[in-house]
């Protein structure tokens, strides 16, 4: 099997992954929609189940249906077709029937769709910070029911503490971490040469990356020919501010119940101004920075700095043509990131035997070899300590180190953005993040009618 992931990662150019995905917030909808007749069409399709199996007795033929958030070509989907293929080989009555589903949103909406169709789907890989409105929804079951030994508690309680705080609702676990995640800074080592900075020095406060910005950035005539840094504006908005506010002293932007938000709060501002400087000072594209592009802007070097997710760190250690370097995020009064990604869940209203069935594939897929040859495959965190002791993990961290950076950034990380209505709540504050950016709105402002929206909105949870 090893061979055979390893073969079709030589095959995966330009992958742009995410912990968090290839998604616009304006993707992001839940609930009722306009478009709900044509989801729920889509739904019927891709999670029929096929007849001609059946799931009586114990023992009999078994087809899983798993939601998966990416587009098919070439990529992941490629991965996760061999890890099925051979689970099928090592476990003959079952079949998992991997559904690519597109962006994180689009998973989450069309899971949606499936359920309220009466399609409901066996189990999904889906963004971590869904957890709530699924909940909401009484859709997914809790992971603690169906650990019945000690050998299961056991595996239950082996992943990184940092992946588990977006995936608990209080003692109850209901999602198992997947493909996690951390942002780090990637920078162009020969640009810091270029720029009189040391190359093994990556910028370790907010100050120092002011200053290394205006350093790395290029012009010809009033043309910039290279930004000193980019970090996304659009699709995970919302996650690149946290990066701000965790590190002033670990304060987030919301509560642990996902009922209330923090969005007009002073360290909120102190962070989207900060963040809004490097662009009025001319170190960052003004206006709003993408983040697909952001990958290949740094590729091409057409910034020297950028924050992204370490979901792509593989796509640019194997398409950038310089020398570079991954650190941790600079720092205010603490270093800080918020976590991000995927996790599985099982979901209600399917048979206790296609539950148990899910719950030994998650149990399968996050073996540790499993996951560390999905962390070196893709860029993403290994989400078990135990992972990194296997001998193929020893081995590529020994290579390249960098691998392990978003790994010790966990000691620093915080809970992701989660709420109830998770799709509306976010977009209040990608929205004012949007306005500030595009001059249409000041930070106080902004962030103040984006806190009255969400606050709305979270009143029936309270």
């Amino acid at each position: 099997m090893k061979k055979l992931i390893c073969g079709l990662m030589a095959g995966i150019m330009a992958l742009s992954l995410m912990a968090c995905g290839q998604s616009s917030a304006s993707a992001q909808t839940e609930g009722s929609t306009a478009e709900d007749k044509t989801q729920v069409e889509t739904a019927d399709k891709e999670t029929e189940k096929a007849e001609e199996v059946q799931e009586g007795s114990s023992g009999e033929p078994i087809e899983l249906t798993m939601y998966f958030p990416v587009s098919v070509g070439g990529g992941p989907d490629a991965l996760i077709d061999a890890l099925c293929k051979q689970y099928h080989e090592e476990n003959p009555n079952v079949t998992v029937k991997p559904v690519y589903a597109g962006s994180y949103a689009d998973t989450r909406t069309k899971v949606q769709a499936a359920i309220k169709a009466g399609n409901t789907p066996d189990m999904a890989i889906m963004f971590s910070i869904d957890l709530y409105s699924l909940l909401a929804m009484d859709a997914i079951a809790d992971m603690d029911s169906f650990c019945t030994t000690d050998e299961d508690k056991e595996w239950l309680n082996g992943f990184y503490e940092g992946f588990m705080m977006n995936s608990r609702n209080g003692d109850v676990t209901y999602g198992i971490p997947w493909q996690r995640s951390t942002i780090v800074l990637y920078y162009n080592k020969e640009a810091f040469k270029e720029a009189g900075l040391d190359p093994e020095k990556a910028p370790a406060t907010w100050d120092e990356l002011k200053e290394y910005a205006a350093k790395l950035t290029k012009k010809d005539g009033n043309q910039v020919t290279q930004y000193g840094i980019e970090i996304p504006s659009d699709g995970y908005a919302y996650w690149m501010l946290q990066t701000f506010c965790t590190q002033q002293s670990g304060f987030n932007l919301m509560n642990d119940t996902g009922t209330e938000v923090y969005y007009n709060d002073a360290r909120t501002a102190k962070g989207l101004s900060f963040w809004k400087s490097l662009a009025q000072e001319g170190s960052m594209p003004e206006g709003i920075v993408a983040w697909a592009t952001t990958p290949s802007d740094f590729i091409e070097g057409k910034t020297a700095m950028m924050y992204h997710t370490t979901g792509n760190l593989t796509n640019v250690k194997n398409n950038a043509t310089f020398d570079f370097g991954v650190a941790m995020l600079p720092a205010d009064e603490t270093p800080g990131s918020p976590t991000g990604g995927g996790n599985f869940y099982i979901f209600k209203g399917v048979s206790e035997e296609r539950q148990k069935a899910a719950f030994e594939f998650i149990k399968w897929m996050t073996d540790d070899e499993r996951v560390a040859q999905w962390s070196i495959d893709t860029g993403y965190v290994a989400t078990r300590p135990s992972a990194y002791e296997t001998e193929r993990m020893k081995a590529y961290a020994e290579e390249f180190p960098y691998c392990l950076v978003a790994r010790d950034q966990l000691e620093y990380g915080y809970a992701e953005l989660s709420t109830y209505n998770q799709a509306e709540v976010q977009k209040a504050i990608d929205d004012a993040i949007s306005y500030v950016m595009t001059d249409q709105a000041e930070v106080q402002a902004a962030l103040d009618t984006a806190q009255e929206t969400a606050t709305n909105i979270l009143k029936d949870y309270q």
